[in-house]
């Protein structure tokens, strides 16, 4: 006769609904619940639920293993069989406590485990997978909780169609959160934890209008993220999101713990990490451009991206798709230790920081009914463009080799239809002694 669990829980309604909410152990999910998959004689139904459970899963298994402030959100458990069995309980009161727990028994009981049942993952099953995998791997982690909602699964027609419906409302309408939210929320990922102290402590950076936070501040509180653009009229040097991913490539060569998103560094190390970051942070901005001081000394550093009627002779470091080429190059370049960081910063400095000047112009492009004289244009934001630039930032600043000179010419060529502006063997010029011959 199998063995029963008892799990206490809530009987609840909605809709034409009745499920179940109750607190069960690590140990007891990864016994007592399955993979649809798993419980055979339903392939439709196994294929709908079971959603690519696999590598994403290693990192949730990790988490719970290596965070000591892990937590994980309630999982929905369908019971193949129909409603399981709810035995309805009454707390005892005497008179000290009948005032305090006059209806908190409401709807309280007990659902039975017993094997007649049979539980499946409808929503959670990740997490499912990377309980059981944890509990196997240190079995300490079964008597910690997790909140499972019960609803009843029939196995016919009617019931099958039921489930589905349930499933795709669940993750049709579940709200996943944005890059922007995680890095404005996430305590485990080193850089954006060192992103938000950024924006607190950086002289710079958290100037009012510096970086975009929020591109909408609605009167009743609605708040809206700032998305990777720019608006033309806004004064912001960069965004949110554009920080954390120059941070990130910034942070080459930091302590190993600093990759690991799932798991927080130390506070030693964040605090070292920190200082870094700062450094080259405004070491860069010197490098590219001079942006800082530009920056603080324009009346409205919007004519700085974009001067009225000559928007190609703006600053390139005041657009988001050039910070985030330009600091990827910087990683890459580092990275391969083609140069040292000062001489790095050198040749940054030494580019002519102009939307119409070379290697800029890839991702520029000239209004063609402007007026006569006039340095008017837009941003080109095609991936190839983008591509382009991050190669031709390569052979200007470090190239490993002629190949690769070669290819980012011959890529602006193709894109622009125009011949690069500077000479193959200028760039040549760069090439380490080792190189030159390639």
């Amino acid at each position: 006769m199998p063995s029963k669990t008892f799990v206490p829980a809530f009987e609840a309604k909605v809709g034409n609904w009745t499920y179940y909410s109750c607190l069960m152990s690590y140990a007891a999910v990864a016994r007592e619940i399955n993979f649809a998959h798993e419980l055979g004689g339903n392939q439709d139904l196994g294929t709908m639920i079971q959603r690519g459970v696999g590598v994403r899963t290693a990192e949730i298994t990790n988490y719970l293993l290596t965070n000591e402030n892990r937590f994980l959100g309630a999982i929905i458990v369908a019971a193949w069989g129909g409603a399981p069995e709810y035995l309805p309980l009454e707390m005892e009161k005497n008179s000290e406590s009948s005032e305090v727990l006059a209806g908190m028994d409401k709807n309280f009981g007990v659902l039975t485990f017993d094997g007649t049942h049979q539980f499946f993952a409808l929503d959670g099953q990740h997490r499912l997978k990377a309980i059981k995998d944890a509990v196997k791997r240190d079995p300490e982690l079964g008597r910690e909780d997790i909140s499972v909602i019960v609803v009843p699964h029939f196995d016919n027609e009617e019931g099958r169609r039921r489930t589905r419906r349930l499933f795709t409302n669940i993750n049709r309408n579940a709200v996943k959160t944005t890059a922007q939210e995680n890095i404005a929320l996430d305590e485990d990922d080193g850089f954006a934890i060192l992103t938000r102290r950024l924006l607190d402590d950086h002289q710079f950076l958290r100037s009012n209008g510096v970086v975009q936070v929020f591109s909408k501040v609605g009167s009743d509180g609605e708040l809206k993220l700032a998305t990777r653009s720019i608006g033309v009229t806004e004064t912001a040097w960069t965004t949110i999101g554009v920080l954390y991913d120059l941070v990130t490539d910034l942070g080459f060569g930091l302590d190993e713990s600093m990759n690991k998103g799932s798991q927080r560094a130390t506070d030693d190390i964040l605090d070292e990490s920190y200082e870094i970051l700062t450094q080259r942070v405004d070491e860069l901005l010197v490098a590219c451009g001079n942006i800082r001081a530009r920056y603080e000394s324009h009346t409205t550093p919007k004519d700085l991206r974009a001067p009225k009627g000559r928007d190609g002779e703006g600053h390139p470091f005041m657009r988001p798709a050039v910070q985030v080429q330009a600091v990827k190059a910087v990683r890459h370049i580092m990275e391969q230790r083609l140069i040292e960081w000062p001489e790095l910063l050198r040749r940054l400095s030494e580019l002519d920081w102009k939307m119409t000047s070379a290697p800029f112009s890839v991702v520029w492009q000239v209004t063609p009914d402007g007026p006569a004289g006039s340095r008017t244009g837009k941003m080109i934001s095609a991936k190839d463009n983008n591509e382009a630039l991050y190669q031709l930032l390569l052979a200007h600043l470090a190239p490993s080799n002629k190949s690769q000179i070669e290819r980012s010419i011959r890529a602006y060529r193709n894109l622009k239809n125009d011949r690069y502006p500077v000479t193959f063997e200028e760039l040549t010029e760069r090439l380490p002694a080792a190189s030159e011959g390639n």
